[in-house]
């Protein structure tokens, strides 16, 4: 039996996917263009991050003002979640990203220009956070309008391993900016990154060529989230949860990554730090994926992996951030870090995929409703480090913190998780 007519079996004798079944080029076409699509999200939301030591020397900013420019970017990221899934669930994710992908990338490439247009310390400051918030809010819709793809077109034992896959690009995006836009702020100064990753946003016309291969997602589809149902249930609070907590600790790494090496070891090349941590996360996001997949098919609970995948992506960062707070040399910073965000890649095929487990129907909504939860520590968790460095001077303390964290999260989704359909 072929792959297309097995997926038709699969899907007549009632899927949990609601849409059609991808076929084998399909599935490939998609599953390529989902993972440059996010690459070039993950690269432009790591531009001010990479620049924000050097920005913040020429406009005498502190690490208050820096922590209130990185976390700015959470506070337009919450505020799309749930409307990006809710559209993609019924218009088609392909057509919001591709939409919202020309919002950021304009942004993006214009901030540098309009740091110039509105000179001084605090009109450069607040251009800086409401373009930081815009951007947040146009990819905002992203990982929602991915969700909603992927639940309608890939059945349950091939999801794990389609969204590690496609969130891989993540990291691909992040070790790019890193390693390219380390080296051409040496070079050029600190407004080429933010140029040359706006323009990479060229990567995801492709969605738009092709979004006729979802024009069936729910269109047609008027039934309304049944949410009383899922704030009832403890398995959507602890997707909640374990989702603010994992993003906690992801995003104050994300933010603060380069500034923790430039402030602790001034002499480290800024393309080693900011690229190795983020090549570990590929090569986990995809073997937690094929893992999750193999063993699901062999007849292991879809609960037991998720929570088992959880495990990994929660407590592995937990314990390598409290090494890193006992670690003196670079050599030893930087394994831990790489070690860190390697286990991060485990989330992938665990909490983040786990809509699609509980409501493949409207996975998007619920996706999205998840990462506005997970969007909270964006501004809190990413200013309050800034806050915690700016009045201890100690990044032991941000550390240990994001690691309780972490355990927090790990413990609520092991008791009240599942992988069983809800809704």
């Amino acid at each position: 039996m072929t792959e297309d007519i097995q997926m038709k079996v699969n899907l007549s004798l009632g899927s949990s996917s609601p849409g059609r079944l991808w076929s084998r080029e399909e599935r490939r076409l998609w599953l390529g263009t989902l993972m440059a699509g996010c690459a070039t999200v993950y690269a432009t939301r790591m531009v001010m991050p990479l620049c924000v030591v050097a920005i913040g020397k020429e406009q005498g900013w502190s690490k208050t003002d820096s922590g209130s420019v990185l976390s700015a970017f959470f506070w337009g990221y919450t505020l799309t979640q749930v409307m990006g899934g809710y559209l993609s669930d019924k218009l088609g994710g392909g057509r919001v990203m591709t939409t919202a992908a020309i919002g950021w990338a304009v942004i993006t490439f214009w901030t540098p220009h309009l740091f110039h247009w509105f000179p001084g310390k605090s009109s450069v400051l607040t251009v800086a956070i409401i373009s930081r918030v815009l951007i947040g809010a146009f990819q905002g819709v992203h990982f929602p309008s991915m969700s909603s793809i992927l639940s309608r077109h890939v059945p349950e034992e091939q999801r794990a391993f389609s969204f590690a896959f496609s969130a891989c690009g993540a990291h691909m995006g992040s070790m790019f900016a890193g390693s390219i836009g380390s080296l051409l702020m040496e070079r050029f100064g600190w407004t080429s990154p933010f140029h040359l990753m706006a323009l990479e946003r060229r990567k995801n016309r492709v969605l738009s060529v092709h979004d006729d291969l979802s024009a069936d997602i729910g269109s047609n589809d008027n039934t309304r989230v049944p949410w009383v149902t899922l704030f009832t249930t403890g398995a959507f609070w602890a997707l909640l949860i374990g989702q603010f907590c994992k993003n906690t600790m992801f995003f104050i790494l994300i933010s603060w990554l380069p500034t923790y090496f430039v402030d602790t070891y001034p002499d480290a090349k800024g393309w080693v730090f900011n690229v190795i941590p983020w090549a570990t996360g590929i090569p986990a996001t995809l073997l937690s994926g094929i893992i999750a997949d193999r063993l699901i098919a062999r007849g292991c609970s879809t609960t037991f992996i998720r929570k088992l995948m959880a495990t990994v992506a929660l407590c592995g960062p937990a314990f390598f951030l409290l090494v890193l707070s006992a670690t003196k040399t670079f050599e030893g910073a930087l394994f831990c870090m790489a070690a860190a965000v390697g286990c991060c890649g485990f989330h992938s095929s665990g909490i983040l995929v786990n809509p699609q487990d509980i409501a493949p129907r409207y996975s998007g909504s619920v996706f999205g409703f998840m990462n506005t939860a997970g969007a909270i520590p964006g501004f809190v968790g990413v200013y309050m480090a800034g806050y915690i460095l700016e009045t201890t001077h100690s990044w032991n303390a941000v550390f240990s913190q994001t690691a309780c964290v972490c355990l927090f999260g790990w413990l609520i989704f092991i008791i009240f998780g599942t992988g069983k359909k809800v809704i």
